[in-house]
């Protein structure tokens, strides 16, 4: 009997994580990946010794990653090793406070006593809430691939989203714990992580804070980029074709059916399924003819609210800074102002919150001269033309500026350094105008009715990754692999 054959555009962890699952049921599969590195956004830096994850630095629900490679009889522990960090992010505060996040319970309740006797007070009653919000999303909605409608109209489904909070704010949620407006930021955050404003975003993605705050964060020893790797070795080992710096110019069609793909040089591939593992936004339209997709023309793609980009620095320093830890977030005094910029005027902060990931603070051989320092700070997407707003070496020096008012001097001691801005995110990986996630989840229909993991206009072509159902960051990314292929399964292998 002759093994299904499916194609998969695209090699980030969506893409091996389908790869890998489907390869390991027995089905021929291809993959196809237009870099020179697997992985999409979780992306190898080096400049000189010193290394860097692109992103994400932040890692969560290890147990996501783990799933891929032992559903093969793998021992994940053999291809990368995540290690849970004690204290994992380091909050500094417009009035000079700050807190240390860390799912140490105790810890953090000692710490609140002082900042915050309210949120101490609160601290257990919160905790349950967020896992509360955790168990129903992992139970109704990570799990499901939307293939249609119909999926998204099922009673249960409709029920189990009044229960998760979607009519209200996440600020407004975690308000109902935290008096301290720099703790509100910091839990607030989380919105960013799906792209989003905690002022507009649903309080159920305040499920985040169970996952950072009881669950823990998590790093893979020499760089989270190991996790990719980890997945490439694993779906060559169970037979995977992997094609490095192989673009795909066009999905091949037939009576409404997807067939195949067509690589840059002409050669056609013939497929029963294909996956796009990409940025829906742009590489939907880029890889299939407007005409062949009613559901989804370009006027349609141009409504959509893109979610937040990055301005990100690389910066490698002769020193090592012991206030830094591994994560550390330097909050703006006027956090609502901020996203107010962002998002309603599309313009960079004046004033903007900064995030550093410090990785050689837990793993010093990723960096051996010094610190490693990734500094991001959240950006608008690109116009609409796809114009940058701002001069980035003008904006570097701001962001200079302003870590040296926190006492974090980096020009003094800056041996290597890099600059990528959302332009640099639309061209490497993709990205429609930059944004990181796709469409943002700023209101409840975005944020609960992502786009479908199948296309409604043409058969066998199936959608993965941040801008499709469950959603951005690296663990949901990971899920939708692993969703859709269940899928194909179901469909192509019976029992």
């Amino acid at each position: 009997m002759k093994r299904p054959h499916i194609a998969i555009v695209g090699g980030g962890l969506g893409g091996l994580a389908a790869a890998i699952t489907l390869a390991n049921a027995g089905m021929r599969v291809s993959l196809f990946e237009k870099n020179s590195h697997f992985g999409g956004k979780l992306m190898p830096v080096e400049l000189g010794s010193y290394r860097f994850d692109f992103g994400p630095n932040t890692i969560t629900m290890p147990h996501i990653f783990r799933q891929v490679i032992e559903q093969t009889g793998r021992d994940p522990e053999q291809y990368f090793q995540l290690e849970k960090l004690a204290v994992h992010t380091r909050n500094h505060f417009a009035d000079g406070s700050h807190i240390d996040f860390t799912a140490d319970r105790s810890e953090m309740i000692r710490q609140l006593e002082t900042l915050d006797p309210f949120a101490a007070e609160n601290y257990d009653a919160f905790l349950a809430e967020v896992a509360r919000l955790y168990r129903s999303s992992e139970k109704h909605f990570f799990p499901l691939s939307f293939q249609s409608l119909r999926d998204y109209l099922s009673p249960s489904l409709g029920a189990a989203i009044l229960k998760v909070r979607p009519l209200e704010s996440m600020d407004h949620f975690f308000s109902r714990y935290f008096n301290h407006s720099g703790l509100r930021q910091a839990v607030g955050r989380y919105a960013t992580y799906i792209g989003s404003s905690p002022y507009k975003a649903p309080a159920t993605f305040a499920m985040i804070a169970h996952l950072e705050l009881a669950q823990g964060v998590f790093y893979a020893k020499g760089g989270n980029t190991r996790i990719a790797q980890g997945f490439a070795e694993v779906a060559a080992e169970c037979g995977v074709e992997l094609h490095l710096e192989t673009a795909v110019t066009r999905i091949l069609t037939e009576r409404r059916k997807a067939t195949g793909v067509e690589l840059t040089d002409g050669e056609q591939i013939s497929a029963d399924a294909v996956i796009l593992n990409g940025d829906l936004l742009s590489a939907f339209p880029d890889l299939v003819d407007e005409a062949e997709r009613p559901s989804f023309r370009n006027t349609k793609r141009d409504r959509f609210e893109p979610s937040i980009s990055a301005f990100v620095i690389t910066a490698g320093l002769d020193i090592r800074l012991p206030e830094l830890k591994h994560h550390n977030v330097f909050f703006s005094a006027d956090y609502p102002r901020e996203f107010r910029e962002l998002f309603t005027d599309k313009q960079y902060s004046g004033e903007p919150t900064i995030y550093i990931s410090n990785s050689s603070h837990s793993d010093p051989s990723v960096s051996p001269l010094g610190d490693n320092l990734f500094i991001l700070v959240n950006a608008p997407a690109l116009t609409a033309q796809g114009t940058l707003q701002i001069d980035p070496e003008q904006y570097k020096e701001r962001i200079y500026d302003v870590l040296e008012h926190h006492g974090i001097n980096i020009r003094a001691h800056l041996k290597e350094e890099r600059i990528f801005t959302p332009e640099f995110i639309r061209d490497k990986f993709g990205s429609h105008r930059g944004a990181l996630y796709g469409p943002s989840s700023n209101h409840p229909k975005d944020a609960f009715l992502r786009p479908s993991n199948a296309s409604r206009d043409i058969q066998n072509l199936f959608f993965v990754g941040g801008s499709v159902h469950p959603g951005g960051g690296s663990p949901m990314v990971t899920l939708s692999g692993l969703n859709v292929a269940e899928r194909l399964i179901k469909r192509y292998l019976p029992k």
